[in-house]
C-alpha cells in the first residue's frame, strides 16, 4: 500500500496528513490568525515521517490542497509540494479544497456547500452531494438574501462564513454546520489515494494553485 503526504494550507489552518491505502495514520494541524505556515509546515513534515518509522524515501507521492483560499497559504503548500516532489522524484496530487472542506460533513440527504471567506460578503463557494460529488463548479460569489433559493433541498452550509453568512441565509433549509470551520488534511486521504490509483496527477514543473481571482496588492498609504 502507497503512503502518500498530505498537505493543507489553504486557509488559516496547516495541516499535514501522512496515509496509507487512503487511511490516515498521523496527523498534525494547528489553525492560528497569524498564518505561522512558513514555520509549522516543515517541523510538521519531518516530526510526522519520524513517529511514522519510515522515511522520505519510502513516500510513494505527495498530496496538496489545491484551492481556492489564502495566496499566501497556497504558496506555501505547494512550493513545499512540488520541492519534495523534485528531490524524491514522485508524483504530485492535487486535490480540490473546496472538496476537502465538505468531506467532514457527515450528512445522509440534502447537499453540502462548502465556503470560504473571500472578504466582505464574497465566498468561494461549490456545491456537494452527501457523497461529495460536484454538484457545481468551484466560484467566486457574493451572498445575498437570494443566493441558493433555487435549491429546495436542506442544505448544508460548512467553512469559515458562518459568522457573517448566517445573517443572511436564513431560510428553513438552510443548516450550519458551524463546527466544520477549515479544510483539514486528514479528508484528503481518500480523495488522494483515489486520484493515485487512477494516475490522477498534475506537472510537478507547471502546476499552479488554483486561486480564483487574481491576487491583489493593497499599496500602503502611508
Amino acid at each position: 500500500m502507497p503512503y502518500i503526504l498530505n498537505i493543507e494550507t489553504a486557509t488559516k489552518n496547516c495541516s499535514v496528513d501522512l496515509s496509507r491505502g487512503g487511511k490516515t495514520i498521523l496527523c498534525k494541524e494547528i489553525a492560528e490568525e497569524g498564518y505561522s505556515h512558513a514555520e509549522r509546515l516543515h517541523v510538521f513534515i519531518e516530526e510526522i515521517i519520524k513517529e511514522a518509522g519510515i522515511t522520505f524515501q519510502d513516500l510513494s507521492a505527495i498530496a496538496v490542497s489545491q484551492g481556492p483560499g489564502s495566496y499566501t497559504g497556497l504558496r506555501i503548500g505547494v512550493s513545499a509540494a512540488k520541492g519534495l516532489c523534485f528531490a524524491l522524484e514522485i508524483p504530485l496530487i492535487a486535490v480540490d479544497t473546496l472538496q476537502v472542506l465538505a468531506s467532514q460533513a457527515n450528512v445522509s440527504s440534502g447537499l453540502i456547500i462548502p465556503m470560504l471567506d473571500a472578504r466582505r460578503m464574497e465566498v468561494y463557494s461549490a456545491i456537494f452531494t452527501p457523497n461529495f460529488e460536484n454538484k457545481r463548479a468551484v466560484q467566486a460569489e457574493v451572498i445575498t438574501k437570494n443566493s441558493f433559493e433555487d435549491l429546495q433541498e436542506t442544505l448544508y452550509f460548512v467553512g469559515d462564513c458562518a459568522e457573517k453568512c448566517k445573517l443572511v441565509l436564513t431560510k428553513e433549509n438552510f443548516i450550519f454546520l458551524e463546527e466544520i470551520k477549515y479544510p483539514s488534511a486528514k479528508e484528503m486521504s481518500f480523495l488522494s489515494f483515489e486520484k493515485y490509483k487512477k494516475n490522477d496527477i498534475v506537472d510537478v514543473a507547471y502546476f499552479e494553485p488554483y486561486y480564483l481571482k487574481d491576487f491583489m496588492m493593497i499599496v500602503s498609504k502611508k
